[in-house]
């Protein structure tokens, strides 16, 4: 049986489907509060659904039967101000899943994010040596806490501390795709802005306070959420080596290429608003991101990732315009 914490949300129940898909027998770990959160997960038959304050319990009966943990569960919101809440939650639990994943010899994926990375300054390179973690700035108290992490766990490898047999943590840029429709106002452009652009209606994007970048020319490293349930699936096998991993594409895309594919999908004409960036996020204003995926490719994983006029047209197609937009 595979463990998967955070289950419910938007990358986990990807991951569920796909395990549940080849046979896999998957327990979760997660919450789904009154909203339609559950829907992630209708179609999958699971083990167990474990409330998180039940979890230790939960381990005490059936740890012996968990194979495998993919440790997703987190506060992602970045909006988030409530620092004790996102500590507690993205940090020490994950500690406290890490130890148990030691004393048990259970291998453990866990998600890190690009947000450790801050404003780029210092590069998206996912070196994992203590002098490259110390030099990155994260710019809010998500992208801090999962840092945080990180650099524990390094110090732990270091100071040659029990470790879980085999370890990856995953560094996910921009993803989106389906089952991300609980995520509110953190929900992808792409999820936000498909009603507007099916009724050939105008989207807002901000426009460019920056010398380097026109209007619509700011760049992310967007990342189709099919492709990195196949990263992690991937990982099963353990042929990566223990450490952490950029999960991107490689490839930074504009806001314009991302529009642009949203409205092909949908059959209509690009069409823009242009809004100033709100000023009290411009200081803070991301206009570049691109994975190096270079250590990634090098551990063995060789399959493609989609550009954006792939994965947007096939979200659209396969989730967006159905009845059902559910994985």
């Amino acid at each position: 049986m595979i463990l998967v914490t955070g289950g419910t949300g938007f990358i986990g129940s990807n991951l569920v489907g796909r395990l549940t898909a080849g046979g896999v027998r998957v327990s979760i770990c997660d919450t789904l509060g009154s909203g339609d959160k559950w829907r992630n997960i209708a179609k999958h038959e699971i083990d167990e659904l474990v409330a998180p304050p039940a979890l230790e319990d939960f381990l005490r009966r059936r740890g012996a039967d968990i194979e495998r943990v993919y440790h997703m569960g987190a506060i992602s919101a970045t909006t988030e101000s409530d620092a004790d809440l996102i500590a507690e939650t993205n940090l020490r639990l994950s500690q406290w899943v890490w130890r148990w994943c030691a004393a048990h010899e259970v291998p453990l994926v866990y998600a890190s994010s690009a947000a450790t990375y801050g404003d780029g300054s210092a590069g998206f390179s996912d070196d994992d040596s203590p002098d490259a973690l110390a030099r990155l700035r994260p710019l809010n108290a998500y992208g801090w806490s999962k840092h945080a992490f990180d650099r524990w766990v390094q110090r732990e490898v270091m100071e040659d501390r029990p470790s879980p047999p085999h370890w990856v943590g995953l560094k996910f840029f921009n993803v989106y795709g389906p089952n991300e429709y609980h995520k509110d106002d953190m929900r992808s452009v792409v999820t936000k802005a498909y009603p507007t652009a099916a009724a050939g209606a105008s989207v807002t994007l901000f426009r460019s306070h920056h010398p380097k970048y026109r209007d619509g020319d700011q760049m992310r490293d967007f990342v189709y959420v099919r492709d990195c349930v196949e990263v992690m699936d991937w990982l099963r096998s353990e042929k990566a080596p223990t450490g952490i991993y950029n999960l991107g594409t490689g490839r930074a895309q504009t806001w314009l290429e991302l529009m642009g594919a949203l409205y092909k999908a949908v059959g209509e004409d690009l069409d823009v608003r242009w809004v100033d960036t709100p000023e009290e996020i411009r200081d803070r204003y991301q206009y570049f991101t691109q994975a190096d995926m270079s250590k990634l490719r090098s551990a063995g994983y060789d399959a493609p990732f989609a550009p954006v006029e792939e994965g947007v047209m096939h979200y659209v197609t396969h989730f967006l315009s159905k009845d059902d937009p559910y994985r």
